[in-house]
């Protein structure tokens, strides 16, 4: 998902949208395909409703309120029952994870002669030159580490200090559905509500937790809220869930699965709802900055962290930091 209706008003927001266009850009050149597909937060609660209400009213995003019977209309997946109404954004994105990178260094290659070493670990950084675990070694006028998840390798002294904490979360796939719809919105839940900070200011977000704490306090304990994507293919990803730090384990926990799947069945219907794949990822996050930026060195920065939010932010705070290091603009 690229997702900017997450990203507050102001900077984040419009580097996300400028993360789309690159996207956008991207696919015009045959580099990956990509749907604008757009996205609805579904309400099936007033007080859900009364959020979204407060946010569309702010004018600070591209979205608008749209009724029960325009969400049913548009999609297939969005459960009718109790369905009260719902937020339209048009900015987001479909994006197929499994093949854009693949896709992006392929290109770099054929454009640019760029060299991607795959399946390569970077365990130093010595004056300029990189060393990988099989002592192979490159010099480098300007290094950038993006580690991911990895805090530890490099520099793991700066890392201590950077206020990054990891983040496991836990995502399904659904089997082939036989109704399948042409670039079908990606759909949240009022859950969605309280994850991300888009909706902070909204007076009524603060009940609305209230509610789901006293209602449902599991899902605040594992950071659930629940989203669907639908796929070309016919399958829909489902997720997820937050662990944080050290409640972090390689173990992943059927109780989360089942809680997802739960919450999932009250905002979207499924023809049928038989897994086809479980899977976790651990990212690293910062708790106030989209992105950890860090120089270790002369023209050595790291630069890492953006969260959940990577796909959405990643180009456009890349071209920024690029800006900054170099002087150059496109």
């Amino acid at each position: 998902m690229v997702w900017p209706i997450g990203q507050p008003a102001g900077e984040f927001y419009s580097v996300s949208l400028r993360s789309r266009d690159l996207w956008r850009e991207l696919a015009s050149l045959g580099v990956l395909k990509i749907e604008e597909c757009g996205s609805f937060h579904l309400a099936h609660r007033d007080d859900e409703l009364a959020v979204l209400e407060e946010f569309a009213a702010k004018g600070t995003h591209r979205c608008e309120l749209t009724t029960a019977s325009e969400v049913t209309r548009l999609s297939s997946l969005a459960n009718p029952q109790d369905l009260r109404g719902a937020l339209w954004s048009p900015t987001e994105l479909r994006v197929d994870p499994r093949t854009a990178s693949a896709n992006i260094a392929q290109w770099l290659t054929n454009q640019f002669e760029v060299r991607t070493a795959f399946g390569t670990s970077i365990q130093a950084i010595e004056d300029h030159t990189l060393i990988a675990a099989d002592d192979r070694r490159w010099t480098a006028e300007r290094i950038i580490v993006c580690g991911g998840s990895d805090l530890e390798t490099l520099y793991p002294q700066v890392f201590e200090k950077s206020g990054l904490v990891l983040c496991k979360l836990q995502m399904l796939r659904s089997i082939p559905q036989s109704q399948r719809q042409s670039n079908a919105p990606h759909i949240a839940s009022g859950l969605t509500l309280r994850h991300y900070t888009s909706f902070q200011g909204c007076p009524s977000l603060a009940s609305l937790k209230s509610r789901i704490a006293s209602e449902t306090p599991e899902l605040d304990r594992f950071g659930i809220h629940v989203m669907a994507s639908p796929r070309p293919d016919g399958t829909i990803i489902l997720g997820d869930s937050h662990e944080y730090g050290d409640a972090i384990t390689p173990f992943d926990k059927n109780e989360i699965d089942e809680l997802m799947l739960r919450e999932l069945r009250k905002v979207i219907q499924l023809p049928d709802w038989s897994i086809q794949e479980r899977w976790h990822g651990i990212y690293a996050k910062h708790p106030t900055q989209p992105v950890f930026e860090a120089p270790v060195g002369d023209n050595i920065y790291i630069f890492t962290g953006t969260g959940g939010a990577g796909m959405t932010m990643s180009f456009g705070l890349a071209e920024q930091a690029w800006a900054r290091w170099t002087g150059e603009t496109r």
